[in-house]
């Protein structure tokens, strides 16, 4: 769009006829559902406008479909390479947000409701090939509601680190280099909080992490599809 006059500039389309509406299940009879319902396979991510390490202009954006796409703005969205991360569906593929630090993208991966869910994969902006991507690590929790390794919230980069948190309630930071986890917190515990007022961890999803004064804040307790409920606002000091 042209900031200047509102102007639609370009418009890309990577999958046609995904007409999804949460409230418009295949039996509804509200008309004004649409007669067909596509697979939920749309953007959930907002698209990120950087550059490459050649100094040309990028968007990176995740999709719901489980690929990461690298779009090419001076030619109107044209593709420049897309990658598989994840199986992608219902709670599936990227759902909230991915992460550039100008050399690579990063994309993390929901698939909640499937076998193998989560993992977090870093792509190269030059190339669109694979940096690294880590087994997805085992559930904090033994069992219950949330139990698994979904990461659809959002991501968040700084030099040296990604993090990135999951349902099972746990917060990590991925080496950006070769994607270890360097550090890592379980949520799912009772605070004492700075208000007095109690507080409990859970599920990580939807907002991502916010590094900024020196510390990283992470919002914990997601109770929507299955997730485990809470509502806390954690603060870590970065060294």
């Amino acid at each position: 769009m042209d900031l200047d006059t509102g102007a639609l500039r370009w418009v890309r389309q990577v999958l046609p006829g995904d007409v999804y509406i949460a409230g418009c299940p295949p039996d509804s009879t509200n008309p004004n559902c649409p007669e067909e319902v596509g697979p939920d396979l749309d953007f959930g991510n907002s698209p990120i406008l950087t550059r490459g390490p050649d100094g040309r202009d990028i968007i990176v954006i995740g999709q719901k479909s489980g690929i990461g796409w690298a779009l090419d703005p001076d030619r109107e969205g044209a593709v420049l390479w897309q990658y598989r991360a994840g199986q992608g569906g219902l709670l599936g593929g990227m759902e909230w947000g991915s992460a550039t630090d100008g050399e690579q993208a990063y994309f993390p991966v929901s698939d909640l409701f499937t076998p193998a869910p989560g993992g977090l994969h870093a792509v190269s902006l030059a190339t669109g090939e694979r940096a690294w991507y880590p087994p997805p690590p085992a559930p904090l929790c033994a069992a219950g509601p949330g139990c698994n390794g979904a990461q659809p919230g959002a991501v968040t980069v700084i030099p040296g680190a990604v993090f990135s948190g999951s349902y099972d309630g746990g917060i990590r930071a991925y080496s950006t280099t070769d994607g270890r986890v360097i550090w890592s917190y379980d949520t799912n515990r009772d605070f004492e909080t700075a208000n007095g007022v109690g507080a409990r961890g859970g599920s990580i999803s939807a907002g991502g992490p916010t590094v900024a004064g020196g510390l990283l804040l992470v919002p914990s307790g997601y109770g929507g599809f299955g997730g485990r409920p809470g509502n806390v606002l954690l603060a870590f000091g970065i060294d």
